[in-house]
C-alpha cells in the first residue's frame, strides 16, 4: 500500500485531494502540504528515512502553479536524491506536460480531478513500485504506454475516425480528418488542428501505427503529420522542411526522401 504526500497551496483542492486519495484502499496514508518548503522539509524527512522507514513517502502528488518554489522546481531538487518518491503532478494546465515527464513523472493528472482519473495513477505508481523498474537507470524509470487504455483514459478512439481528448476533466471527441499534425511529448503526445491544440496520452509510435490508413506519415522523431495538410515542401541548404498551416517542420533526412516521393505520387496520382 501506497504512503503518499499531496501538495497544493489552494487549501480546499488539497483537502478534496486528500480525500480521494484516503478513499483508495491502495493508499496506506495521505499527508498534505499547503507550500513548497513544507513538503520539502517532509519529503526530506523521508529520503533521510529511507523506503523502510517510520517517515518514508513513496508517492508525491505535486501541484505545479504554487507560491515561491513551483511544483517543477521541486521535482529538479527531488532528482537530486539517490531515491526520490515518485511524482504525480496534479495541475489545471496541460503546458507542462513535456517537462514533467522530462523529470519522470509517473503521470499528469489535469483539475478538476476525477476520481477515475486519479485512480488510474494510483495503480500507475503502485505498479512501479512493485516491479523492477525502481532498480534500473533513471531514464527507464518513465511510465510505459499502457497495453490498453483504463477506464476513462483520453487516448481512446470512439470510431476509426476520431480520438477521445480531455481537457479539464471534459471528455471530448476530435475528428481525426481535423489533425494537421502530432508532436511528441514523452509518452503523451499533442494534436494539433487549426481550432488549437490537445494532449493525448499515448505515444507517437503507437498514432503513427494506427493513423497511417489515414494518410499521416512520419517526418521526424517529434512529428507525425497528415499529408493532405502540408501545404510546402521546403529544401535549403541540405535540409528539408515542410509549412502545415502556420507552422513549419523540420524533416529528417531518414524521412525526407519517402515523404518527396509520397508527396510527388500525391501530386501526380
Amino acid at each position: 500500500m501506497l504512503r503518499v504526500l499531496a501538495v497544493d497551496d489552494e487549501k480546499p483542492l488539497l483537502e478534496e485531494l486528500l480525500y480521494l486519495l484516503r478513499s483508495d484502499p491502495r493508499v496506506r496514508s495521505a499527508e498534505g502540504a499547503s507550500d513548497a518548503t513544507g513538503a520539502l522539509r517532509r519529503i526530506t524527512r523521508a529520503v533521510e528515512s529511507g523506503p523502510d522507514g517510520p517517515d518514508a513517502i513513496d508517492v508525491v502528488f505535486l501541484d505545479i502553479q504554487m507560491a515561491g518554489l513551483t511544483g517543477l522546481d521541486i521535482a529538479r531538487l527531488l532528482a537530486g536524491f539517490a531515491r526520490p518518491p515518485l511524482i504525480v503532478f496534479v495541475t489545471a494546465h496541460e503546458g507542462f506536460a513535456v517537462q514533467a515527464f522530462d523529470l519522470k513523472a509517473v503521470d499528469y493528472v489535469l483539475k478538476p480531478v476525477r476520481p477515475e482519473r486519479l485512480a488510474e495513477a494510483v495503480r500507475r505508481a503502485r505498479e512501479l513500485l512493485a516491479g523492477p523498474a525502481r532498480e534500473e537507470a533513471p531514464e527507464r524509470q518513465a511510465v510505459p504506454a499502457p497495453r490498453r487504455p483504463a477506464p476513462g483514459a483520453p487516448a481512446t478512439d470512439r470510431t476509426p475516425e476520431q480520438i477521445a481528448v480531455e481537457l479539464g476533466g471534459v471528455t471530448r471527441f476530435v475528428a481525426i480528418a481535423d489533425i494537421a499534425y502530432v508532436e511528441a511529448q514523452g509518452d503523451y503526445a499533442r494534436l494539433h488542428t487549426d481550432g488549437g491544440s490537445h494532449l493525448v496520452r499515448i505515444p507517437l509510435s503507437a498514432l503513427e501505427e494506427r493513423w497511417a490508413p489515414h494518410g499521416f506519415v512520419r517526418i521526424h522523431r517529434r512529428h507525425l503529420v497528415a499529408l493532405g495538410r502540408i501545404d510546402e515542401l521546403r529544401l535549403d541548404a541540405g535540409t528539408t522542411s515542410v509549412r502545415v498551416g502556420p507552422a513549419e517542420l523540420q524533416v529528417s533526412r531518414r524521412h525526407a526522401r519517402q515523404l518527396r516521393d509520397l508527396l510527388m505520387r500525391q501530386a501526380t496520382g
